[in-house]
């Protein structure tokens, strides 16, 4: 899958916890939504993080390390999730999974179902010691699709994942950004830090039909609770 502006990495190395398949989900999800809704959306577009101004749309906003926590719930083994909520922002959509393709992309969510968001299964399941990977599109060419508003989430904000296994993780949210695709700062972004963290990640920033969007939002949070449905 490569994007009509001919930017894309192929997922040489791949792992569970393979770096170069994360890269390169965030840069196919972002350009897989070139032909998005945002023209048919009007002007605004969906919500960025507060500080976004810069000309391009890939400031940083709301972000930096996360503040060391009391105590954080023991990692989780892993299993699937097949639902994720964001209640903030009225996010309430099941959990495909999405990994690499026939010819080595990343597969991003069927863009015909816009309520849908993708588990990356190159990285751990989300509640695992590690950081787990969920994306969705922004909008599609019928407009708005379910990571719309995510650009609005905010620090102190619960990310809940329902899990195969009967658990749900809670995640909180301590950091909100636009990063840009060009020079993606994989090592801050995708980088262990010895907890049960996730990533929400969707495009964001500029738009232009001509490349699609400059850059994607990317949700930061960490598991502080484990709930059992």
């Amino acid at each position: 899958m490569q994007g009509s502006n001919g930017t894309g990495t192929r997922g040489a190395g791949t792992g569970k916890h393979g770096a170069w398949g994360v890269i390169a989900v965030v840069l196919l999800i972002g350009i897989h939504l070139v032909r998005g809704g945002a023209d048919e959306l009007g002007a605004v577009g969906p919500p960025q993080p507060l500080a976004v101004a810069a000309p391009d749309g890939t400031r940083a906003a709301d972000a930096g390390p996360a503040p060391a926590p009391a105590s954080v719930p023991d990692p989780l083994p892993a299993s699937p999730p097949v639902r994720v909520r964001v209640p903030a922002v009225r996010v309430d959509a099941p959990v495909t999974e999405v990994g690499l393709d026939a010819d080595g992309w990343i597969e991003a969510p069927p863009p015909e179902d816009d309520h849908l968001t993708g588990w990356f299964t190159g990285a751990v399941t989300p509640g695992e010691r590690g950081t787990a990977v969920v994306v969705g599109h922004v909008d599609t060419p019928g407009g708005r699709a379910v990571f719309y508003d995510l650009g609005a989430v905010g620090k102190g904000h619960r990310v809940e994942i329902a899990r195969r296994d009967g658990r749900t993780a809670v995640f909180s949210v301590y950091g909100v950004e636009v990063v840009p695709k060009e020079g993606f700062p994989a090592e801050r972004v995708y980088g262990d830090s010895g907890l049960p963290e996730l990533r929400l990640i969707t495009c964001g920033g500029a738009f232009t039909r001509e490349a699609g969007y400059a850059g994607n939002v990317v949700v930061s949070a960490r598991l502080v609770e484990v709930r059992r449905t």
